[in-house]
């Protein structure tokens, strides 16, 4: 590592050495160092966090892409796990897309993504095709995250199928469907417990697991988001932030009073908790704060416009240091550097936009990251533009 020195030295003193750190100035330096390790593809690999042993190659189809660093300075090392997606075809219209996900600080990565194209399928009786995008935030451990993942938009496509109604009524889709994977993670025997389940108290049932969940369903005409917790959803229009979901914090006037009148309360122990141990307010699963916590979502349905550029879907890691207006612009950079959003069956179209799309999604984690984020980060970023 070199350090450059700016100054003037005058002839009395130029064989005095000008850049001389004390050994503790140069340790904290190193320390600061940070690991970087970015491997693009659809299967998530993980880095390990003991870093005690020596690191084993990560064989990739693809290039790898990393900075290097100290490998013994194991508590400055980010413990990072990162995935690109890109959709690799327009021919059924479904945006652009591209997503990165993140252990960052965090010991354990217990973030989960769910990006499902044409989700319904092409025996469904409905005839527009529908887009499905889930960010689930894991707390406790990560199966119950690991688990919306896996079986939310197949939840989600039951309930629309098993309506007789010609259009969705997606209030009560989402409503029925975060019930029934909330029914699911709760009562199923062993927590929905795994191989790879890193939950350290291996009871029948853990009750003391959970996670956020904000999904959007988009189409031709419209963008449907449920939302559960603190993760979000972001529309850029125009330019300017437009919020498809409201964080659900205990101290939230209207969340504030449902939790006292089910008779909990709300105790300020490093932030608003529920009886001061969850930071959220509504999350599937925590089987053990409810009422106080529940997992019914608030949706909402928006009209799709020209005048859409994209939309972003983060975990709380992101918001937690990066505002909406912030995200928007970065995105809309990237978007700008890169290929038109107009749906195209041509190959060369597609790719630029996609790696639009994931650059967008890896340059606002890098920004996370860069200012602290104490979380896993989790950013999907998919472009709505027709021009």
């Amino acid at each position: 590592m070199a350090e450059i020195c700016c100054g003037v030295v005058t002839g009395a003193d130029s064989t005095a050495d000008v850049c001389e750190p004390s050994p503790r100035s140069a340790r904290r330096r190193r320390m600061e160092v940070r690991r970087f390790k970015f491997v693009a593809g659809v299967e998530t690999m993980e880095i390990p966090g003991d870093l005690s042993r020596k690191r084993q190659k990560l064989e990739s189809p693809t290039k790898e892409r990393g900075n290097g660093g100290d490998e013994g300075e194991s508590s400055s090392t980010l413990n990072l796990q990162l995935t690109q997606v890109g959709s690799s075809s327009r021919s059924d219209l479904c945006p652009s897309y591209g997503m990165t996900s993140v252990c960052g600080r965090r010991r354990d990565m217990e973030d989960a993504v769910s990006i499902q194209p044409d989700f319904l399928g092409t025996g469904s009786r409905v005839s527009t095709k529908y887009h499905f995008f889930g960010v689930y935030d894991g707390h406790g451990c990560s199966h119950v995250a690991a688990s919306c993942r896996d079986r939310m938009h197949e939840i989600v496509s039951a309930e629309i199928e098993s309506s007789t109604a010609p259009s969705p009524d997606w209030k009560e889709v989402m409503e029925r469907s975060f019930s029934r994977m909330d029914t699911e993670v709760v009562t199923t025997p062993g927590g929905l417990q795994n191989a790879s389940c890193r939950c350290e108290l291996q009871t029948p049932k853990c009750d003391h697991v959970g996670s956020t969940a904000v999904v959007a369903v988009v189409s031709a005409d419209r963008i449907v988001v449920g939302n559960c917790g603190d993760s979000r959803a972001v529309l850029c229009r125009r330019g300017l932030p437009v919020p498809l979901s409201s964080d659900h914090k205990p101290d939230r006037p209207d969340e504030l009073n449902r939790i006292q009148e089910a008779g909990g309360r709300v105790i300020y122990w490093d932030g608003a908790r529920v009886l001061g141990v969850l930071a959220m307010s509504r999350a599937i699963g925590d089987s053990y704060l409810k009422p106080y916590v529940t997992s019914e979502p608030e949706v909402t349905v928006t009209e799709r416009s020209e005048e859409d550029e994209c939309l972003i879907l983060a975990s709380d890691g992101l918001w937690d240091v990066v505002t909406n207006e912030t995200a928007c612009q970065v995105v809309r950079m990237c978007l700008r550097g890169g290929s038109s959003g107009t749906p195209s069956s041509s190959s060369s179209s597609s790719s630029s936009t996609d790696k639009a799309c994931s650059d967008a999604a890896m340059l606002l984690t890098k920004l996370a990251l860069a200012r602290h984020s104490a979380d896993n980060v989790t950013v999907v970023v998919v472009d709505l533009r027709r021009t």
